[in-house]
């Protein structure tokens, strides 16, 4: 599948590696089209690179990985006509860090990153998932022992179904995703951010993820 991820940054360069490795055609989208870390990126792996909207213009699959201060205006760089139809994994969180750490979680307009997308591009499938964990969790489950948790909020089925393999091939299993329904759900896991902020400042450097986990029905 040819997918672009948008974003630079160690999550973009995390997602789009392990894209390329599970077999992928990946180009790396950013403002500009000699944009050195992308360069760089698509040196090391044979991926591709160019701006936001080239990137765009030729995926079947967007990931937006940038951070959702900006991920509208992002977007909007990308083209509203590039992304129609299209299933957008959204792994953003509004972060201000204005006044230190940890950063204020923004909610734009009392919703969600995810559901601003939305409105932007309803043309567009947004998918929410991955925004609870650091990003070399997200691409290797097996870095935290036993049963940990994936969340998924979107509004379309298809879209969501795409989005859940990409999961499994990051090695995600079926029972540690959790479809949380549509997208509006998004605003509980993008305020999951304060408290895996408040976690990481507890814990350190270290992977960890939240779990789920259910009683056992012993009627």
């Amino acid at each position: 599948m040819k997918i672009a991820v948008l974003g630079t940054g160690e999550v973009g360069q995390r997602l789009a590696g392990k894209l390329v490795s599970v077999g992928h055609e990946v180009t790396m989208g950013s403002r500009t089209a000699d944009n050195a870390d992308a360069a760089r990126w698509a040196a090391e792996t044979g991926g591709g690179h160019g701006t936001f909207a080239d990137a765009a213009a030729s995926a079947e699959l967007v990931v937006n990985a940038t951070g959702g201060l900006v991920s509208l205006a992002v977007l909007e760089a990308a083209g509203a006509g590039s992304l129609r139809g299209k299933t957008i994994v959204d792994v953003s969180n509004a972060l201000d860090f204005s006044e230190g750490f940890p950063p204020r979680v923004v909610t734009p307009d009392g919703h969600s990153v995810a559901e601003q997308l939305q409105k932007a591009f309803p043309e567009a499938r947004i998918v929410k998932t991955l925004n609870t964990m650091n990003n070399a969790v997200m691409v290797e489950p097996g870095r935290v022992p036993g049963h940990h948790t994936v969340f998924l909020s979107g509004d379309d089925a298809d879209a969501k179904a795409e989005t859940t393999a990409l999961l499994r091939s990051f090695g995600w299993a079926p029972e540690q995703i959790t479809d949380l329904g549509d997208l509006p759900s998004a605003r509980a896991t993008e305020a999951l951010m304060a408290l895996w902020l408040r976690l990481y400042g507890a814990l350190g450097p270290v992977d960890f993820n939240l779990s789920v986990v259910t009683a056992r029905d012993l009627s």
